[in-house]
């Protein structure tokens, strides 16, 4: 099935790496590339996983992003932050690395090394200065933190890339986008309860916003089974990127706007935030 170029849709965040995948991996990838998902960018979480984001973005002509995540500081050491230094260089040209990431604070977790976390996000994104690339950004309960590292390594000039799975203040989005970056916007988004982040979704400028699913993570309302469903035996069904057009027509629906036109300019979006990305489209 073919799908007119300009009506193409990119993921811009999702873990197709994930064991809950496994021997499914290369369906999954077709029933994306089916449901008009062009290209997805699949983020690192730590060293160990490099190599593996690789071999996949090029299996399955996607992009990928190197980082050590902030739930994964906990085991992380400083060699790792060396292997990723390494890998940038080694891999600067490649037109498949489009950032570094999934790097960023996360205070919902209580258990994490707040200053071991900051320690590894202020030297990624050094890295990513250096090495002029984007930043795939974790922003969970951590933006304003989040965004006085961004000004510090920043020192005036603006960022690209993406808040991933945003949610937070339209004080707090503002903010991001006035450094630069967009806004990533997924599954949370289709469930009536979340106001706010339903509100941000109608009023910030299109130009904001990027499309994502975070899979096999935040799943939108139709996969969601609660707590209680899944104890009475109801399968938690998995996320993956092929449902990203009926989260984006949820999207386009709180808009106002055709389905179409949002995703134009989503993919239009992305490219900007990872500009690499552009000529794997």
């Amino acid at each position: 099935m073919h799908h007119v170029r300009m009506s193409v849709i990119v993921d811009t965040h999702c873990h197709l790496d994930a064991p809950e995948y496994g021997a499914q991996a290369p369906a999954v990838h077709a029933r994306s590339r089916a449901a008009g998902v062009a290209l997805c960018v699949i983020p690192a979480v730590a060293a160990f996983n490099f190599d593996t984001v690789r071999a996949l973005a090029h299996r399955q002509h996607d992009a990928y992003a190197l980082g050590v995540h902030p739930l994964c500081t906990r085991e992380a050491t400083d060699a790792d932050l060396d292997t990723l230094e390494a890998q940038l260089s080694a891999h600067a040209d490649a037109p498949r690395l489009v950032a570094v990431g999934e790097i960023g604070l996360d205070y919902f977790v209580q258990d994490l090394d707040a200053a071991k976390q900051a320690r590894f996000f202020h030297r990624q994104l050094e890295l990513a200065r250096t090495h002029d690339l984007p930043v795939l950004i974790h922003v969970r309960r951590s933006v304003d933190p989040v965004l006085k590292h961004l000004r510090q390594v920043g020192r005036g000039r603006p960022w690209r890339g993406i808040a991933h799975a945003f949610n937070g203040s339209a004080q707090q989005a503002q903010a991001c986008i006035d450094l630069g970056l967009k806004l990533g916007f997924g599954g949370a988004v289709t469930f009536d309860r979340a106001l706010q982040l339903r509100r941000l979704a109608q009023s910030l400028p299109l130009e904001a916003m990027v499309l994502e699913t975070d899979a096999p993570d935040i799943p939108p309302h139709w996969l969601y089974r609660t707590q209680a469903e899944r104890d009475a035996g109801a399968p938690q069904a998995r996320n993956e990127p092929s449902e990203l057009p009926r989260i984006a027509a949820v999207i386009a629906q709180l808009r106002g706007i055709a389905p179409e036109a949002l995703a134009q300019a989503t993919t239009r979006n992305a490219c900007d935030a990872m500009p690499r990305l552009a000529a794997l489209l």
